[in-house]
């Protein structure tokens, strides 16, 4: 038969000091996983913070780079336009500058030589007669090229003839003369005055600036690479 010894202080003692030493072992084994956790479960949090971070300033900043870059664009593209109007403006203003010197200067022909203002007159009237090919026909012209106007009538009525193999009579009409101020040539009327062919040198000179401006254009200035038709 068995009989039960009651445990001495110093037993009940060290018992405790044993349950004691195990809880704290089993306490800091239970702070040290649950600090890993938190240390781990930190470090991801963390982590997925950094990346949405990064990723937010990479949309922000790639947003305002695109802005940027639209706006350089923008900005380049005006100035490019505000420089080719520029250019524009200026070849304008020169090929303007030339043909109003022509302007100037076909107003000096027929004071400068008189001959030779006959010889044109006589080709002006030659073309209109060609340009009818009829009987009779008007001329119209200055008062004061009365004279060589009259003489260059008598040669181109005959060499129309010896070309043409036909008479025909002008007239110069003195009664609707031509300006003073005008730069010189003549107006040949056919059609019973319903037809006119405006051979004066401001309107030869018009047609030649409308003709000519993409020659002198190129001339001037080369060729425009931008062009993609060509008069």
């Amino acid at each position: 038969m068995s009989q039960s010894h009651a445990l001495s202080d110093d037993q009940v003692a060290g018992e405790l000091r044993k349950m004691t030493a195990f809880i704290r072992q089993e306490a800091l084994e239970k702070g040290r996983e649950i600090q890993l956790k938190a240390d781990e479960e930190f470090a991801i949090e963390k982590s997925k913070l950094v990346r949405q971070e990064t990723a937010a300033i990479d949309t922000q900043y790639e947003k305002k780079f695109k802005q940027a870059a639209m706006s350089q664009q923008i900005t380049r593209s005006t100035l490019a336009n505000r420089t080719r109007l520029r250019v524009l403006s200026s070849r304008q203003d020169l090929l303007d500058d030339l043909f109003q010197k022509a302007r100037g200067e076909i107003s000096n022909i027929a004071g400068k030589d008189a001959k030779k203002y006959q010889a044109v007159l006589q080709a002006l009237i030659l073309e209109g007669l060609y340009a009818l090919n009829e009987v009779n026909v008007d001329v119209r012209g200055r008062k004061k090229d009365k004279d060589a106007i009259n003489k260059a009538i008598s040669e181109a009525e005959k060499e129309f003839k010896e070309t043409v193999g036909k008479e025909v009579k002008v007239n110069l009409n003195e009664d609707e003369s031509l300006p003073d101020d005008n730069a010189g040539g003549v107006v040949v009327v056919g059609g019973q005055g319903k037809i006119e062919i405006n051979n004066t040198f401001e309107e030869r000179l018009r047609l030649l600036e409308i003709d000519a401006l993409p020659v002198v254009r190129e001339t001037l200035f080369g060729k425009n690479v931008n062009r993609r038709f060509h008069d």
